[in-house]
């Protein structure tokens, strides 16, 4: 028998299309294990939401695991002392992961590699968290992109992103040999307080979950997509960023899996409707990848750095009153309010959210980068950057500051008949007036503006 293989899970808790998974189990023997070290992450460690996801994640992976008879290693970090003990203990001579692209994360697991190979330990990573890695996508000139159109034809003038593989069908547990581990109940990920009431009655974390909400959207979403992913008034989305995040299911298999819905046509040669709305959107997902990698300062600075002179407002009031969806702009309230209920708040809604931040209060973008951090079930760094810098006019391919959303028009526009804001909004009991004027906020985020350009 051969020598065991650790297998470190993070962002990729899943056994379907796992390539990391795949390649230790075609080794031999396989220990998998998921070290909990938040502090490794800072300074974005995961927030209130996503610790309950988490926690919800990795129970589900240790049943999956459990029922292929491999059970799973639970661990505190540090990471690199945790991964050194099970290869010890299991006198393991690879350890294998799926790689992840946030600055912090990158630096460490740089470190652990090194470190491991001076063991003598082989230690190999894999893609298993996008179609392409950003490392492999650069213009002609060898440089990154910074506007979404033409990275997007650039991946299309690319060979499809590799076929999906199935979970291993045999997988061998390593020997006895030691390895306790802590229960995921120790960890500490669900909240002390039970404010989680609404997001269980709305999520269901885990693979099969995730498989299960992909099919229902290929059967009764995508078709539609292209004008239904606007509409927060019904249920027009796949509603899969969470389980992409945590990698309780691959892009490639969404991809291919959209594909496949619409004939198997090339995604270059899908050129209108759902299915070309739906890829072009995890194209985002891809870009917002590409710009962490090759820009990996922007979670916490413009990516245009004369932004950075912009002058926000210090308003804890307003910014309070924003947090908990009391502005007295309903369609701003309504997503605030389903954003702290569920974790999750539409992506049209998103941007209204965020242009009354920054423009109506002129609060900075990074107040809201962090309540978004620590609310949505799907804070994705790379996303929650891209967003948040778009929707301030900071970022690659940012919508122009002067830009400006009227949330009155936004929800006349995608909730003309109040279904979404009725839902979340009871407009009858004590609601608030406008905490702003937007014509006269408008005009005082257009004179900021002045200031930047004056600074250039």
């Amino acid at each position: 028998m051969s020598d065991p293989t650790i297998v470190w899970f993070r962002h990729d808790l899943r056994l379907d299309d796992n390539p990391a998974l795949a390649a230790a189990a075609a080794r031999g023997p396989v220990v998998p294990v998921f070290i909990w070290a938040p502090e490794e992450e800072h300074p974005w460690e995961p927030g209130a939401a996503s610790r309950w996801w988490l926690h919800h994640s990795l129970s589900a992976l240790a049943a999956a695991l459990d029922k292929a008879g491999m059970p799973l290693v639970v661990r505190r970090g540090p990471s690199l002392e945790a991964l050194r003990s099970l290869v010890k203990e299991h006198a393991a001579t690879h350890v294998a992961w799926n790689r992840r692209y946030e600055p912090a994360v990158i630096a460490r697991d740089t470190g652990i590699k090194k470190a491991l190979a001076k063991d003598g330990v082989a230690a190999e990573s894999f893609n298993g968290s996008l179609l392409f890695e950003p490392m492999h996508v650069a213009t002609k000139e060898g440089r990154p992109y910074q506007v979404f159109t033409p990275f997007w034809r650039a991946l299309l003038a690319r060979d499809e992103p590799v076929e999906p593989v199935a979970a291993p069908k045999k997988m061998k547990a390593a020997p006895g040999r030691g390895g306790k581990s802590v229960s995921i109940e120790s960890l500490g990920l669900l909240p002390a307080i039970d404010w989680a009431g609404t997001m269980e009655k709305t999520w269901k974390p885990g693979e099969a979950a995730a498989a299960k909400r992909l099919s229902r959207f290929l059967e009764q979403g995508l078709s539609g997509y292209a004008a239904g992913r606007d509409r927060p008034d019904s249920d027009g989305t796949s509603s899969l960023s969470p389980h992409l995040h945590f990698g309780e299911i691959s892009p490639r298999r969404v991809w291919h899996a959209v594909r496949d819905a619409v004939g198997g046509r090339p995604a270059k040669a899908i050129t209108t409707g759902g299915a070309e709305s739906y890829l072009r959107e995890l194209g985002w997902r891809e870009f917002a990848n590409h710009l962490l990698y090759h820009f990996p300062h922007t979670p916490d600075a413009p990516l245009r750095v004369d932004y950075a002179r912009f002058p926000w407002v210090n308003d804890p009031v307003g910014l309070r009153a924003w947090q908990r969806g009391h502005t007295g702009f309903p369609i701003v309230d309504a997503g605030m309010r389903q954003l702290w209920a569920t974790g999750w708040m539409h992506n049209r809604v998103r941007m209204i959210v965020a242009s009354f931040l920054v423009k109506d209060l002129r609060i900075s973008w990074l107040e809201g980068a962090r309540w978004f951090w620590d609310t949505l079930v799907d804070a994705d760094l790379a996303a929650n950057t891209l967003g948040w810098q778009w929707a301030a006019g900071c970022g690659a391919d940012a919508a122009p500051y002067f830009r400006i959303f009227n949330p009155t028009t936004q929800e006349e526009k995608f909730d003309p008949d109040g279904v979404y804001v009725r839902k979340w909004i009871d407009m009858q009991r004590g609601y608030p007036e406008p905490i702003v004027d937007h014509a006269e906020a408008r005009k005082l985020a257009l004179e900021a503006l002045k200031t930047v350009s004056r600074s250039t």
